[in-house]
């Protein structure tokens, strides 16, 4: 059996098809005449004989791949069960997914690194006392009428020296009233003066802090407007009473609106 001429007649076979494309029809013409020209003795790429087989109409996955270079004699042994060699599509494969591996792996260094960034600057609101005394100007929200958030804190700073109505959870509707009045009054004096906000020791047991045994949590601050502490204001107008704690406790919560 002669492949090159098998493959002569495959080619001529299809050229006589008028669904090629022009350069589908051109390749074929090419290649047919370069076995002519050599005898049997053409020399083609593994690309190249993917495409004629292609063109041919050749399942890949069972066709037997000609020795890249024609003779006109038999050549047992080199059958292979593709014409197309396995490591080109298998190293696209594998550089993929080593291309997808390098991805994820960024993607999670970069949540680490966040994360621990993110730790590394609890743990300075969380150091001991000493430090937390330190004027510090930060952007905050108002969430009631002494209680703020400062932005990129896990938890709530508690302004401490006073205490407001409860708007949240309040033991009558007067106090819910009160409540909303106190959060609005803050916001207003905030946005109509200059405030600054030092985080201050809370008043728990030693090494409690940062912990839900002391103030849930929550920082402890001084909130000061144009240089006043917001508490004295908001007392002077009765929306909040004195709320004084020793060092490492305080006394009950007063709330007297909901008595008599």
């Amino acid at each position: 059996m002669d492949p090159t001429g098998n493959l002569r007649k495959d080619i001529e076979t299809v050229l006589l098809r008028q669904n090629l494309t022009a350069w589908q029809r051109n390749f074929l013409t090419d290649i047919r005449a370069r076995l002519e020209r050599s005898g049997g003795q053409a020399r083609f790429s593994d690309k190249q004989w993917e495409k004629i087989f292609e063109i041919l109409g050749r399942p890949s996955n069972v066709i037997a791949m000609p020795p890249r270079t024609v003779t006109g004699r038999p050549t047992p042994h080199r059958v292979r069960k593709s014409f197309r060699l396995p490591f080109g599509r298998a190293g696209r494969r594998l550089k993929w997914r080593l291309r997808n591996l390098a991805i994820g792996f960024l993607v999670v260094a970069a949540v680490a690194v966040g994360q621990q960034a993110f730790d590394i600057g609890r743990g300075q609101f969380q150091s001991p006392p000493a430090a937390l005394r330190g004027s510090q100007s930060q952007e905050f929200t108002v969430t009631d009428g002494d209680t703020v958030h400062v932005i990129g804190d896990a938890t709530g700073t508690r302004l401490v020296g006073f205490n407001t109505p409860e708007k949240f959870s309040p033991q009558c509707e007067y106090e819910r009233q009160l409540g909303e009045r106190a959060s609005l009054r803050l916001r207003d004096l905030v946005a109509h003066g200059s405030a600054r906000l030092t985080k201050v020791a809370c008043a728990c047991a030693p090494g409690t802090e940062g912990t839900d045994k002391c103030n849930y949590g929550r920082y402890c601050g001084v909130l000061r407007v144009d240089g006043k502490d917001v508490g004295s204001i908001l007392i002077s107008e009765n929306l909040a009473v004195p709320f004084v704690c020793g060092k490492t406790s305080c006394p009950p919560t007063p709330r007297p609106w909901c008595k008599g």
